[in-house]
């Protein structure tokens, strides 16, 4: 016979057994595993066993990698200059880094690709251009950068040897000296050095107006060489000296008509910047532009080692070489020597006459102008 506290603590059991079944299911569950609560009856008979479904573990989504970043990219990410411009190059048999340009200022630096057997034909916005060869839409150093998104793409253009060759272009380098409001001119021995202010705009806009093709002085080099397609129409504009009144009268005319101009200045007279982006400063010697003990110029009386060392303190003023126009046109085989050794590649006298292929690079000729040379004159002398 069962007694009522043997039945008291049996009660208890049960109670104890349920609640430590219902505490293990919780755990279980909470740790998202699949529990199976068992419980045992009054009697020690096996309860319903209940399945509880498990809470699944999120799964993550990979992170792709980064798309990498073209060469162009690369180049723009290593500035925050908003009027940043990086050009890229293409074409047949083009190779070439990107480079950055700013936009709003002249195209610098702008590549020459040389290549056996052809004739690099300069750089076009589009494609279709370079194939056409459209002279009109050529880029180079005498363009400003202008560009969407940052970025640009010039393509390359080319030609033959023999089509270059019978292009036949001769290239005139104007050379003018001052300037003067006067129609009538200036007085003195000087006169013919003055240009009338209202021809040389009205030159200007000549030059603008039709079209010509602006050389750079590394495309004037490459051209010599035979390496570079240069059209008839093209025409390099120079001013001897930076006199005052080219500062003053002349210089804002290139500037307004965007003519791409080289003004040879003596830089022990002159050390001021450019006066506007579309005048290239290039050395007329640093203190050479006086007579020697013959009477002529000092780059046909000094060693070719002063020449040079006058022209390397001109470029270290002026932040350029390239090119010099010899003080009086005087030059010989020493005055050469002296350019050779500064590390100038071009020489601009006062010969008449035009630039071609083969022509000799320290020895450049010029198309002078003269005070009342008027449009017809140009146009007769420069195509």
């Amino acid at each position: 016979m069962v007694t009522r506290a043997q039945r008291r603590r049996a009660a208890r059991r049960l109670r104890l057994r349920r609640t430590v079944a219902v505490v293990v299911a919780a755990v279980l569950v909470a740790g998202g595993v699949t529990a199976v609560a068992v419980t045992r009856g009054a009697l020690g008979t096996p309860a319903v066993e209940a399945e509880q479904p498990a809470t699944a573990t999120p799964t993550r989504t990979p992170t792709p990698p980064p798309t990498p970043l073209t060469p162009a990219q690369k180049l723009l990410s290593t500035t925050r200059d908003p009027r940043a411009c990086v050009v890229s190059f293409a074409g047949d048999g083009i190779a070439l880094q990107p480079q950055m340009q700013t936009q709003e200022a002249r195209y610098e630096a702008l590549p020459l690709p040389r290549a056996d057997g052809r004739v690099f034909a300069g750089w076009y916005p589009t494609a279709a251009e370079a194939e056409a060869l459209e002279v009109p839409a050529r880029v180079n150093g005498a363009d400003l950068v202008a560009c969407s998104a940052r970025e640009k793409t010039l393509y390359a253009a080319w030609t033959t040897p023999e089509a270059n060759v019978a292009e036949d272009a001769g290239i005139p380098i104007l050379m003018y000296h001052q300037f003067t409001r006067k129609p009538e001119g200036e007085e003195g021995w000087l006169r013919g050095n003055y240009a009338f202010v209202d021809d040389f705009d009205a030159h200007m806009a000549y030059i603008q107006e039709s079209g010509f093709y602006l050389p750079t002085w590394d495309e004037v080099s490459a051209f010599i060489d035979g390496a570079l397609y240069l059209p008839k129409r093209s025409v390099v504009i120079t001013d001897d000296d930076a006199d005052s009144s080219w500062l003053e009268l002349a210089a804002p005319i290139v500037d307004r008509r965007q003519l791409l101009t080289t003004s040879f200045v003596i830089t022990s007279a002159r050390t001021e910047s450019t006066p506007n982006r579309f005048v290239l400063q290039r050395s007329h010697t640093h203190d050479m532009h006086r007579a020697g003990a013959n009477g002529r110029g000092r780059m046909v009386n000094d060693d070719a080692d002063t020449i040079a060392a006058d022209l390397s303190q001109s470029a270290a003023i002026l932040g350029a070489k390239e090119v010099v126009a010899y003080p009086f046109g005087h030059h010989d085989d020493t005055t050469k020597e002296g350019l050779r050794r500064a590390g100038f590649e071009l020489g601009r006298t006062v010969e008449p006459g035009y630039v071609r292929i083969g022509t000799d690079k320290l020895a450049l000729p010029v198309i002078r102008v003269n005070y009342g040379m008027t449009v017809d004159d140009l146009r007769d002398a420069i195509g």
